[in-house]
């Protein structure tokens, strides 16, 4: 049974979070954030970082999505953060460039305990089907960056279609996830001894 386990519930006038991650899970999802497209992403996530990721939320959608976005952003990232606690073993470093179909994407994080967002994707339409804003994915990986205390540079490097752009996004972020968290030794990979 994995240890490498987060759970955070958020619980605000705005929102209900539940959030549930397993870094040694086989891709196994849960997801309901009433946000069709962010659930699609949020299964992509799970599915080809190979985390057992399960996501509850209830928002208040009858003003938009930012707020559920932003918190299961949030959640997302304090749960990763309890999940490789001291983050000893772990392989740091991650990158990965991944295509959907003209859409290619390159993603790079780094486990360094400093909150850091590189960001180049633009996209050429506002919104994705009839809701979800597509500022919220920018806003979104700010907040897992900031709670996660990662480094992560986005680069999505040609796109014509909105969703293979983000759909590209979240697949390498999965992948370059995956190969941080990696456990490939016993000790802090820092010449600090830390990583916080």
């Amino acid at each position: 049974m994995s240890t490498r386990v987060g759970r955070v519930a958020r619980d605000t006038k705005e929102t209900r979070i539940e959030v549930e991650v397993d870094l040694d899970g086989n891709g196994t999802t849960d997801i309901a954030t009433g946000i069709p497209f962010f659930d699609h992403m949020l299964d992509q996530l799970g599915r080809h970082g190979r985390l057992d990721l399960t996501v509850k939320a209830q928002g208040d959608l009858e003003i938009d999505g930012h707020h559920t976005v932003e918190d299961v952003g949030i959640a997302l990232g304090q749960a990763l953060t309890e999940a490789w606690a001291e983050r000893t073993g772990v392989e740091r470093f991650g990158d990965a460039t991944v295509p959907i179909d003209e859409a290619l994407t390159r993603v790079a994080i780094d486990l360094s305990g400093r909150p850091y967002l590189v960001w180049d994707c633009e996209v050429p339409i506002e919104v994705i089907g009839t809701t979800f804003e597509t500022s919220l994915v920018k806003h979104f990986f700010e907040s897992i960056v900031a709670n996660a205390r990662i480094t992560l540079h986005v680069h999505n490097l040609s796109g014509d279609n909105t969703h293979h752009t983000f759909e590209s996004v979240f697949k390498a972020f999965a992948v370059a996830l995956r190969r941080a968290v990696a456990v490939t030794g016993t000790g802090t990979p820092s010449t600090k001894g830390v990583l916080q």
